[in-house]
């Protein structure tokens, strides 16, 4: 696949289209982990370097069309000019920002309000798309795709608007499809993935194109418990997807034909409730009482997983191993973090909850190999599917 990079296009004193990613968390209009604000700067930078006129789309949340405040980009514009040092121009108009866009100077910043306030943007209809993907390109004379966290998806700003003018991928997207191809030709071995977060109906996809790639996977968060109901274990009031129990069973018995070892809890941090003040107990997996529900893996399980992380020499995690945002039901997220910090070849944290978590836990961005800003396209491309973002750039 062949991609021109950004500095594979002349960009000097040109008007720039850049879709970045900055879907970043908000908690009353205030965001709490800039991450994927800073892993847009890089292009954002060179673009301003090479006198350009640039004007950022992207989008926050799941407005389905509607102006929803709450889902405003207005704090990322004010966050991006203290990062950046310069002040960033904002738009709360996307159709009909003509004036704006004209307006602005070599190296000057214009970001636009959320694109998903437009349903064009996220239509089925290709049609509609097109009508909103011609707006945008009306700003621009070169189109630089930078917001990975959104290539999986077929949108007028990532997939459209790539047709209509000359484009190119931004240094985050170069880098997060390097990585990706270092996890999918050839990894170092072991190769080790581990896997969490709540629903396994989400992650069958990527596990069954997995097996036949991997040495080890591991399996925690809420989806672990779906693998324990499938061995006939009792599980209490802990969440399981029971219609994915065959699918489950099929899986674990193609591993162990293949020789990929599974790893699963051998012990539970268990409560009454979801809540951040119940109080934790640590039971055997085999032994949930069905008053509790299961919150994170134990200590014995987190040690596990680390010792196997540790001896690996490529390694991919997505999803928390139980309730990270409860100090209560932390750890296990916390002990498979620290292992990958440890990991002598590469390291990577795919995107989404795992990467909040790393950062809410305390590490730093540079401690591990890579952090993706993409979970959902960082598993897609695992799974062997093709990302219309990326399609649109080759």
């Amino acid at each position: 696949m062949n991609i021109a990079s950004v500095e594979d296009i002349d960009v000097r004193g040109k008007r720039v289209l850049l879709r970045c990613d900055l879907n970043v968390p908000l908690k009353d209009g205030v965001i709490t982990d800039d991450g994927r604000i800073r892993a847009s700067l890089p292009t954002i930078k060179y673009l301003i370097a090479q006198g350009a006129r640039v004007v950022i789309t992207a989008h926050l949340g799941r407005p389905k069309g509607e102006r929803k405040p709450e889902l405003s980009l207005a704090p990322v514009a004010e966050r991006l000019s203290e990062l950046l040092e310069i002040k960033v121009a904002f738009s709360s108009e996307i159709v009909g920002a003509g004036a704006a866009v004209a307006a602005l100077g070599a190296g000057d910043l214009l970001l636009l309000e959320n694109i998903r306030y437009e349903a064009a943007e996220t239509s089925k209809d290709e049609t509609e798309r097109a009508v909103l993907a011609k707006e945008l390109a009306s700003y621009a004379d070169v189109f630089i795709s930078d917001g990975f966290g959104a290539v999986h998806r077929k949108h007028a700003s990532v997939y459209d608007v790539a047709k209509l003018l000359p484009h190119a991928a931004g240094y985050l997207v170069a880098a997060e499809i390097e990585v990706l191809k270092k996890l999918t030709q050839n990894p170092e071995r072991p190769y080790g993935v581990v896997l969490g977060g709540a629903k396994v109906s989400d992650k069958i996809g990527v596990i069954s194109n997995l097996l036949d790639q991997v040495n080890l996977l591991a399996i925690g968060g809420g989806m672990l418990f779906t693998f324990l109901a499938a061995q006939g274990k009792e599980i209490g009031k802990s969440l399981v997807e029971t219609e994915s129990i065959p699918t489950v069973l099929e899986l674990l018995d193609r591993a162990e034909k293949l020789g990929v070892q599974i790893l699963l809890p051998t012990d539970i941090v268990v409560a009454p409730e979801f809540s951040a003040g119940a109080t934790p107990t640590t039971v055997s997996a085999d032994a949930i009482p069905s008053d509790q529900m299961g919150l994170d893996i134990g200590p014995e399980t987190a040690a596990a997983f680390a010792a196997a992380i540790e001896g690996c020499k490529t390694v991919f995690w997505n999803g928390p191993m139980g309730v990270f945002e409860f100090p209560n039901f932390a750890n296990g997220t916390k002990v498979v973090a620290a292992a990958l910090t440890k990991v002598s070849g590469i390291s990577v944290v795919g995107g989404g909850d795992s990467a909040a978590a790393v950062r809410k836990l305390g590490f730093a961005d540079s401690e591990f190999g890579y952090i993706s800003t993409g979970g959902g396209a960082s598993l897609e491309y695992l799974e062997g599917k093709e990302l219309p973002g990326i399609t649109a750039l080759s």
